[in-house]
């Protein structure tokens, strides 16, 4: 399944056509194709098992495509240089006896800095991520979070073309989320493709410029957060102090089921016409605290496309 094919064309930078993967006979990754534009932010989202970080292996070339082809602005991933990409791993890994600066500078050279360039840029990247920390301190000694923040600098600092972050939220407080969500977006800006996985739909939600869902290796969903949500339609209704309770608005027609408590209520419609006569109904021509008819969230649409392909 082509899940740009809008986007066709000689910018793109990332270009998955056809790629298939199998591990003996279990299928890994399945006929997927993909692009990631300049400056784009592509949410890749699904299970554990359906498929992401062995797409992730394959952009990287680290696994080899049964089939269909990786490319990098036209040429075969397999036959290019990478050190045009920054790649954080789900499985953390650090130096814990080297210092914040030691560790920066080795990944740094990796991809092309000098020594000097490092030092002269991390002072920056440390306020950006709000390290708690001097320089020479080494990464064993730092907290659980900022030896986190140290390896995001690291794949980071140097300014990738290419930026692969598999689930790079994982362990993140609310705060610390919204630091890293802030140094992608300054990656953005300079033009960098970026492709994140998460299981925090929250955060696909506000990052992602378009996103895509695996499921058993094969694209179940594809578009921006807002084209997906308006596939399942406006069968949500969010109630603030309505005048009937929770068992009455159970009986209304067409709604199929009712959460909340308290003040606050949302209904499952089985059609979105539903609502102007329940809009009538809950509030009988008088105001009412709040009434919004919505899409289901993006949580509630991986839930069940995940469980039940015919959702």
């Amino acid at each position: 399944m082509n899940v740009n094919a809008m986007n066709e064309g000689g910018d793109n930078m990332l270009e998955l056509t056809g790629v298939t993967k199998r591990f003996g006979k279990q299928v890994a990754v399945d006929q997927i194709s993909l692009t990631v534009k300049p400056g784009e932010i592509l949410g890749l989202i699904g299970q554990n098992g359906a498929g992401k970080t062995t797409t992730f292996r394959m952009i990287l070339d680290f696994l080899h495509p049964d089939s269909g082809t990786v490319q990098w602005q036209g040429q075969a991933m397999s036959k290019i240089d990478h050190d045009f990409i920054g790649y954080l791993p789900e499985e953390r890994g650090l130096y814990p006896k080297l210092s914040i600066v030691e560790q920066i500078e080795f990944f740094g050279q990796l991809h092309g800095m000098t020594r000097t360039a490092v030092r002269d840029a991390l002072p920056e990247w440390l306020e950006r991520f709000e390290v708690k920390g001097k320089l020479t301190d080494k990464v064993k000694d730092l907290s659980k979070g900022n030896q986190q923040k140290v390896q995001l600098i690291a794949a980071l600092i140097f300014m990738p073309k290419l930026v692969i972050l598999d689930e790079p939220f994982s362990g993140l407080d609310p705060v610390n989320a919204s630091l890293l969500e802030a140094g992608v977006r300054y990656l953005q800006t300079s033009g960098s493709a970026i492709i994140f996985s998460s299981h925090n739909m929250r955060n696909v939600e506000s990052l992602s410029d378009r996103l895509v869902m695996l499921k058993n290796g094969a694209v179940v969903l594809a578009g921006t957060v807002g084209e997906i949500r308006a596939q399942y339609g406006e069968t949500r209704i969010s109630l603030t102090k309505p005048r009937l309770s929770a068992d009455a608005l159970a009986q209304l027609p067409g709604v199929l089921a009712v959460q909340g408590h308290g003040d606050e209520f949302e209904l499952q419609l089985d059609d979105p016409e539903r609502g102007q006569a329940i809009f009538q109904t809950v509030t009988q021509g008088e105001y009412i605290a709040g009434f919004q008819q919505h899409a289901p969230s993006l949580d509630e649409i991986f839930r069940r496309k995940a469980g039940d392909e015919h959702a």
